[in-house]
C-alpha cells in the first residue's frame, strides 16, 4: 500500500489572469447597469409570481472567459425538470431587465450554491384559484359537521375540510 505524492502546483505562485480580472469585470457590469440585487429584490416582478413562488436567485457568478454571467437558482426537486425547460426563457426575461445580455447561463440547483446546509428552500405557497364562500348556510353545515370533535385544533381543520367539499359540491 504505497501512498501517493502530494500533488504541486504548477502555478509557481502566479495567479490565474480571470481571477485578477474578476473584481474589474464586476465593476464594468455594475456601471453598465447591471447589479445582482436588483434580480434579488426584483425577481417576482422580472420572472412572475408563478416562477418566483418555486425558485429564488442565490448567485450570480461570472465565467472564466469574463463574458456574461451565471444565474444561479435555488429550486425544489420536484420543480427542477420544469424550471429547466424555462431555462432560456428566463434568461431572456433576465436580460430584458438589463437591456443586454448580461446573464449569459442560468444554473438550477437544489441546494443553495455554497453547499446543502445553506439549501433549505423555503417558497411561497400558491394561492387558492378561487375564493372560499363563506355562506352561514356552508359554514353552519360545517360547523355541525365537527360539533362532536374534542380537540379545538383537529375541529377546526375538519370545518374548513367540510366548507371546501360542501363548496365543491355545490358548484
Amino acid at each position: 500500500m504505497s501512498r501517493k505524492p502530494d500533488r504541486k502546483t504548477s502555478t509557481f505562485g502566479f495567479k490565474r489572469t480571470s481571477s485578477l480580472l474578476q473584481q474589474r469585470i464586476r465593476a464594468a457590469a455594475e456601471s453598465r447597469g447591471f447589479a445582482v440585487s436588483r434580480v434579488v429584490t426584483h425577481w417576482a416582478e422580472i420572472v412572475g409570481e408563478d416562477v418566483a413562488g418555486v425558485c429564488r436567485p442565490v448567485d450570480v457568478g461570472y465565467n472564466r472567459g469574463g463574458f456574461g454571467a451565471t444565474l444561479t437558482l435555488l429550486t425544489t426537486g420536484a420543480r427542477a425538470p420544469e424550471l429547466e425547460m424555462q431555462k432560456e426563457r428566463l434568461r431572456q426575461k433576465v436580460n430584458a431587465t438589463y437591456g443586454y445580455n448580461a446573464i449569459s447561463r442560468i444554473r438550477i440547483t437544489q441546494s443553495a450554491a455554497t453547499g446543502f446546509a445553506d439549501g433549505a428552500a423555503v417558497f411561497n405557497p400558491r394561492k387558492p384559484d378561487r375564493p372560499v364562500d363563506q355562506s352561514p348556510k356552508i359554514s353552519a353545515q360545517a360547523a355541525a359537521d365537527a360539533e362532536d370533535i374534542q380537540d379545538t385544533d383537529l375541529r377546526h381543520a375538519i370545518e374548513r375540510l367540510s366548507q371546501n367539499l360542501l363548496q365543491k359540491n355545490r358548484n
